[in-house]
């Protein structure tokens, strides 16, 4: 009898058995999803490539989702639009959209900011020698490291450079053209454009970091970060966190591989190694390594600076840097790189 009740007992129960272990692994597989709006062509893709290729976000229980865009104005618009989750942006523009009652926030990406370049017979040593000649801006009037070169220019020259140079604005990839044909004198160009440029055989007048430098502040700053909805890092516990070490250990391996910028080089588009040696040490460069409440004190200082440099055009209504721009979930610090 017992051992017929024994039988019967382990019939009933395979079917229970067999449920419980389906549900279970069925929430273990389970995975969160997440879409990143990049630029097309853009420098974000090579990090995510390395997130994908070594799978940092899957083993997090994340899948990430990349909507390729035209455009940064395409960008922004995918994230106020919820077509995607993250993106990348300054957090000069996630304090203005604060302000305007959205609930966007910031985890820093990368502190490379791009410099002054000039072409190697151009005569070009120092920003003084701007005057009379010919210089091109990536990324319009109120670009930020525009504003700041002129801040500076102004606050150690006495000279404006909107109105001793001849200021031509334009794409980033047609300053670098129009510079290498000899068109103009000087660029203020973006990062990994002016590590191109650099490769050329031209130089780096002054970085934005020594710009800065020049207007009494020395502290090193993620100007870009990672941008999202802070309702998701509360409707979704742990995703943003999970994310945000994802890119971090991604980093890590950009830091110190060799190896895996060979891999990425296709996706660089680098034409030789003198190119890809500039866009490697250039992004490790860029790597935030701290970002506490100094860097946020810092980065109030120069919200304050770039609201008088440029206005409501930049900043909108806003006279201080928003509470909560930057987001308390993740901590950028040394230990991520042990």
């Amino acid at each position: 009898m017992k051992s017929f009740l024994c039988r019967s007992l382990k019939v009933r129960l395979y079917p229970v058995i067999g449920v419980f272990l389906l549900l279970f692994s069925c929430q273990t597989l389970a995975t969160e999803q997440l879409t990143i709006g990049v630029l097309k062509f853009g420098t974000v893709r090579w990090e995510l490539d390395v997130i994908q290729h070594h799978g940092l976000a899957k083993k997090r229980g994340l899948e990430l989702n990349v909507l390729a865009l035209a455009s940064s104005n395409a960008i922004n618009v995918s994230l106020q639009g919820g077509t995607s989750d993250i993106i990348v942006n300054d957090w000069i523009w996630v304090s203005r959209q604060r302000d305007e009652g959205k609930s966007y926030t910031f985890v820093p990406y990368s502190v490379a900011a791009g410099g002054l370049m000039a072409r190697a017979d151009s005569g070009i040593n120092s920003v003084s020698d701007l005057v009379g000649r010919n210089l091109g801006v990536a990324g319009g009037p109120v670009d930020k490291s525009w504003l700041l070169l002129r801040a500076h220019m102004k606050k150690n020259h006495n000279l404006d450079p909107q109105e001793v140079s001849e200021v031509n604005f334009g794409t980033p990839p047609l300053l670098n053209e129009l510079a290498l044909r000899g068109d103009l004198d000087a660029i203020l160009n973006f990062w990994h454009w002016g590590a191109r440029f650099k490769a050329a055989g031209h130089k780096q007048v002054i970085s934005i970091p020594e710009v800065l430098g020049g207007l009494g502040i020395d502290q090193t700053l993620a100007l870009i970060g990672w941008t999202f909805d802070e309702n998701i890092a509360s409707e979704r516990p742990g995703v943003m966190e999970a994310f945000a070490a994802a890119s971090y250990e991604a980093k890590k391996i950009l830091l110190e591989s060799d190896e895996e910028w060979e891999r990425l080089r296709p996706l660089t588009k680098a034409k030789d190694d003198a190119t890809l040696i500039e866009l490697r040490d250039a992004f490790r460069a860029g790597i935030p390594r701290n970002f506490g409440e100094s860097e946020k004190n810092t980065a109030a200082e120069i919200f304050a600076l770039l609201a008088q440099e440029g206005g409501t055009k930049l900043v909108g209504n806003s006279t201080q840097l928003n509470p909560g721009t930057f987001w308390n979930g993740f901590t950028v610090h040394e230990s991520l790189f042990e």
